[in-house]
């Protein structure tokens, strides 16, 4: 055979061989950077771990999914916080809300919003959630100012009743029941 015919018969094996890898179908990020992930255990006001929350940054934001048990049932305002530190019972260890943009409170308030702000999640009647909110408002990125994985790390707290959306400092959604330290 001529070196023309062997070298395309090479290139058509090549080309049908990685068109049947089981990677084929898999997506890349456009912009080429990988997707960036943190996952934190949530614990009640006795510390014991009751669930988990788990931060996926992607092109749209970060996606935050939280699968607890054990919770009061109703809805439930959820915020991140300053601080990546959970002591039991309160969470005040936590810090205020996460608000590097010096706003208010509240999607519903002119002057607002924290970063921190994230909509209200539903626990069952059985006390378990499952719950999934994506926000674009903060990233998983060191160094960034919106980054919640600064020095100190941040904090998911969910609060014992539902946010209204305008009152500051947090919405009126009551003490801090869970709380989950988001770190590096």
């Amino acid at each position: 055979m001529n070196l023309k015919i062997v070298v395309s018969m090479l290139v058509a094996t090549l080309v049908i061989a990685s068109g049947c890898s089981k990677n084929a179908n898999s997506k890349l990020p456009v912009s080429g950077e990988h997707t960036k992930s943190v996952v934190a255990s949530i614990v009640n006001t006795e510390g014991n771990e009751i669930g988990e929350a788990s931060f996926v940054e992607d092109g749209g934001g970060v996606t935050i999914s939280i699968q607890a048990e054990g919770l009061p049932p109703g809805v439930k305002g959820i915020h991140i916080h300053e601080t990546g530190v959970c002591t039991p019972p309160d969470f005040t260890s936590a810090g205020s809300h996460f608000n590097p943009t010096h706003k208010e409170h509240g999607f519903d308030n002119p002057k607002g919003f924290h970063l921190g702000d994230l909509p209200n999640i539903e626990v069952g009647a059985n006390g378990k959630v499952a719950a999934e909110v994506t926000t674009a408002e903060i990233t998983l990125k060191s160094g960034a100012a919106n980054s919640i994985l600064d020095s100190d790390g941040s904090a998911l707290v969910i609060h014992e009743k539902a946010d209204d959306y305008k009152t500051d400092p947090s919405g009126n959604s009551g003490v801090r029941i869970a709380c989950a330290a988001i770190k590096k």
